[in-house]
């Protein structure tokens, strides 16, 4: 899978982009990251990519010139591609979105700045507009990342072991259960004794049952939309009756 990253700081990815998953997945080639800068798109004397707003206001918006030509730089893929702008205004990012991205061979993400890019920009080429959080950044860039790391993690291969990215938070509509690792005790804190039993359908449903208690918890919001069945019903009538 490719991405292609279009900015006016291309120096902000390097170091994330190669370390860590992400950094071997493009080692092994299952992904592929490029980094695009705006500004070389831009051909007055100063490299200008932004500009005063019409209509008045503070602030400057990033021209569509520049965006435009750094789009049409990127060579097209026989998979097609997905152009994504990242914006306050956009959908909000969630694993459901991670998983319909990674449907594409190609996604090209424009990193917005400022008070944000000319409106043409999304009317001429974005496909989707995509926020990744009720709050206000400083740009596009960290939203790119953090799109790009989501959607890598589901591409065959990346993550190695088959059942990692199915057993995450959010995956079932629940967070995830605790995790624990040696030593047995930590600062009197001893790991539960149901996961040194041995017995991986008692460990199965303290798993299911913690995670259920722990989204019940901090975000009962997601259990409308969660797969659940009539053993997660039994569980969380339990959980609800003893809050």
């Amino acid at each position: 899978m490719r991405f292609d990253i279009l900015t006016i700081f291309p120096d902000m990815f390097e170091a994330y982009i190669s370390t860590g998953v992400l950094g071997r997945a493009v080692e092994n080639g299952l992904v592929e990251i490029g980094i695009t800068n705006i500004r070389d798109f831009a051909f007055d004397r100063h490299r200008t990519t932004d500009d005063r707003p019409y209509g008045g206001g503070d602030g400057m918006v990033m021209k569509a010139g520049p965006i435009h030509r750094a789009l049409n730089s990127l060579e097209s893929t026989e998979g097609g591609r997905e152009v994504v702008l990242l914006s306050p205004r956009g959908k909000r990012f969630d694993q459901e979105a991670a998983w319909d991205l990674a449907r594409f061979d190609h996604l090209v993400f424009i990193c917005g700045r400022y008070e944000g890019v000319d409106e043409r920009i999304r009317l001429s080429c974005a496909e989707r507009e995509i926020s990744i959080g009720d709050f206000i950044l400083s740009g596009g860039e960290l939203g790119a990342l953090v799109i790009v790391d989501a959607v890598s993690r589901l591409i065959p291969g990346v993550l190695g072991g088959e059942r990692s990215n199915r057993e995450d938070s959010f995956e079932e509509g629940l967070l995830e259960y605790p995790q624990y690792t040696r030593p047995k005790d930590f600062m009197g804190m001893e790991v539960p004794e149901v996961l040194l039993s041995g017995d991986h359908e008692r460990i199965r449903k303290w798993r299911r049952r913690k995670a259920l208690e722990k989204t019940l918890q901090d975000r009962p919001d997601m259990l409308s939309k969660a797969r659940l069945t009539g053993e997660d019903e039994v569980i969380l009538a339990d959980l609800k009756q003893e809050s």
